[in-house]
């Protein structure tokens, strides 16, 4: 409306400039000044009412409601003002017929078309709001009309009525411009909305894109880079330089979980995050691979950092005290691999191996991977790998150590060992074929095998008349854990009809850490009838509730409190302990690691009921078995 008003209001001045001149030339030129000074006035009026500020026109989507009513009112009300004024203008030109005696001077043609044309220019113009041309346009062609029928003859009343007709279609093509003028309006303002809608879900889903592609590398925690994203960079790097790969694992962070809860956890891993940025070098690598591990990688040669001077400073800046611990309650191990290796696999396997290695030297270590730690690394692959065929070939084997009465004469009971001898590799020792099984996924593969040869023992004592001669099996925390070790073993007895009263589940003190995950299984077995082991005991973590949850028929003492026994005070008072707790609990109690005969005079003496010990008897195959402690028929306790 104001850009209309704008361009007609020129046009409409020139119009008057020319009337003045004409009533001039006709000798009313006072009265011509007087009324070109009124049309003016009004014409300025509108001019003002067009550029003065209007709320209406800053209105925004994001306007708080109140103040979006307010901008509505403010056009409406600056549309009634802009009407008046044109309404002022129209009247002023009403008054033309005074120049021009009523229509009736000679002048009258002229005046007449300037009429015409000013109210025509005035609807051509006026398309957005019709109600201002219309406004305008409708005084001075009344006056022309009233003026043409006043004078009287047959031709001014048809030109009266002309004009009248002139002005209804005006009146009608004003509106009609509105309409179509509004309708464009929509469709282009639609048009507008619709591609600043499109473009509004393009920069949402291009800002969702980056997102998720954040979130697809990088830790939401603690914003480094997640195991995902530390892979794709470090891979892009790996045939740049000379790499230094670390691994690092919180030592404390389980305590402060489960004293303090996860959400200190968290702040401890967020504060752990930031101390890295800040120790890490320039164009170095930060990620949290998960939990509380996180990993390394810079380049030594471009920093002018060795690793180990890195390692240094992180186990500094991990070790500062953090907000609500006591200082020294957080450390961090690492893991060094520097030097080139053929994949970032094998880099992190490496860093891996030496992360552990630092780990069991205890907190606030680093150890970097050397050739003992490759040697160490390559032994557990080749278990790994040759462990599975070496189940299916029988290559392992299960010894059998005995166990006796306090007289050292009487057998009681057969330990099973598991025994291999790899073909390169020399003999294996327990744990690490433990270990191995777990992380070739043969952890139940390797119980069953060793359940077998235990079973096929049980058949050769009952054969033997030997019913009362138990055989202890060793089952690991993780076997423990992860296996349904008492669906196995019960079943399996069942089928080969053996007297479950005949077997020993053997069990360490660490089982004892998780109670929960262990109970329900160990209490299955003690209802079948099977005894209940407690090994090592005295080294680990038990304590007088875990002996009843653990559901434990007899305890060992571990061979470090028996070995030596007659050298050492204190050894013969915690076998004492131990033997009277027994007694007042009512479990057996046996003594490993009798390696001397003062080792056995000394446990006799205090009344030990079974020993268990080189001295007595070694580990030996089924075959020697057999042959030495079978031939004859042995009384059973």
């Amino acid at each position: 409306m104001r850009g209309t008003v704008l361009a007609a209001i020129p046009v409409n001045m020139l119009l008057g400039l020319a009337s003045i001149l004409v009533a001039y030339r006709s000798g009313h030129g006072a009265l011509g000044a007087a009324w070109f000074a009124a049309s003016t006035c009004v014409n300025l009026l509108r001019i003002v009412l067009c550029r003065i500020p209007c709320l209406g026109l800053a209105l925004t989507a994001d306007m708080t409601p109140s103040l979006a009513a307010t901008a509505a009112r403010s056009v409406d009300r600056h549309l009634r003002v802009c009407t008046l004024a044109a309404f002022l203008s129209g009247l002023v030109w009403a008054c033309q017929p005074l120049l021009s005696a009523g229509y009736t001077s000679p002048e009258t043609l002229f005046y007449l078309t300037i009429t015409c044309g000013v109210t025509a220019g005035a609807v051509t113009h006026g398309i957005a709001y019709a109600r201002i041309p219309i406004a305008f346009i409708a005084l001075p062609l009344l006056s022309v009309s009233v003026c043409l029928t006043y004078a009287g003859d047959f031709d001014r009343n048809c030109l009266a009525a002309c004009v009248a007709l002139y002005l209804m279609a005006l009146t009608h093509t004003a509106f009609r411009s509105q309409a179509v003028f509004r309708q464009a309006s929509r469709l282009k303002n639609e048009a507008h909305a619709l591609a600043r809608s499109r473009a509004e879900a393009h920069a949402s889903a291009s800002a969702l894109v980056d997102e998720m592609r954040w979130r697809a590398t990088h830790d939401d925690l603690t914003g480094l880079l997640n195991r995902a994203g530390f892979l794709q960079a470090a891979e892009s790097r790996l045939h740049s330089g000379t790499l230094s790969l670390l691994l690092l694992d919180l030592d404390g962070f389980k305590f402060v979980n489960d004293v303090y809860g996860h959400k200190a956890g968290d702040r401890v891993l967020v504060e752990v995050a930031r101390r890295l940025r800040d120790a890490l070098p320039e164009n170095g690598l930060a990620a949290r691979l998960g939990g509380d591990e996180f990993a390394v990688l810079y380049d030594p040669a471009t920093s002018g950092l060795a690793h180990d001077v890195m390692a240094a400073n992180f186990i500094t800046a991990v070790a500062h005290p953090f907000d609500g611990f006591d200082a020294g309650r957080l450390g961090v191990s690492i893991g060094v691999h520097a030097g080139p290796e053929p994949s970032l696999t094998e880099m992190l396997s490496c860093a891996d191996e030496a992360l552990y290695a630092a780990k069991a030297g205890g907190r606030n270590r680093f150890r970097v991977f050397d050739a003992g730690l490759r040697e160490g690394l390559q032994m557990r692959r080749d278990l790994e790998r040759d462990l599975s065929q070496a189940l299916v070939e029988n290559a392992p084997r299960v010894w059998f150590q005995p166990i006796y009465a306090a007289d050292g004469h009487t057998l009681v009971g057969l330990e099973a060992l598991i025994r291999w001898e790899h073909p390169r590799l020399g003999w294996i020792a327990p744990p690490d074929l433990i270990a191995a099984a777990a992380m070739a996924g043969l952890t139940e593969s390797l119980l069953r095998y060793i359940l077998e040869q235990v079973c096929a023992m049980l058949e050769i004592l009952r054969s033997r008349g030997l019913d009362g001669v138990r055989v202890a099996m060793n089952v690991s925390p993780r076997e423990m854990a992860q296996v349904p070790v008492d669906e196995i073993v019960i079943e399996r007895l069942g089928l080969l009809d053996l007297p479950p009263t005949m077997l020993e589940i053997e069990i360490t003190e660490e089982t004892a850490l998780d109670i929960g995950a262990v109970q329900g299984k160990l209490q299955a077995l003690s209802r079948a009838g099977i005894r209940i082991t407690l090994d090592d005991f005295g080294i680990g973590y038990s304590s007088l509730s875990s002996l009843r949850q653990l559901k434990a028929d007899r305890i060992k003492i571990d061979r470090s409190f028996v070995t030596g026994l007659g050298t050492c005070d204190d050894k013969r008072g915690l076998v004492l302990a131990v033997l009277g707790l027994g007694r007042l609990l009512g479990l057996d109690v046996v003594a490993e690691g009798v390696e001397s005969v003062d080792d056995l005079h000394i446990l006799q003496a205090m009344g030990c009921p079974f020993l268990q010990g080189y001295y007595l008897g070694r580990p030996m195959p089924v075959e020697a078995l057999e042959d030495t402690l079978l031939v004859t028929r042995i009384a059973a306790a």
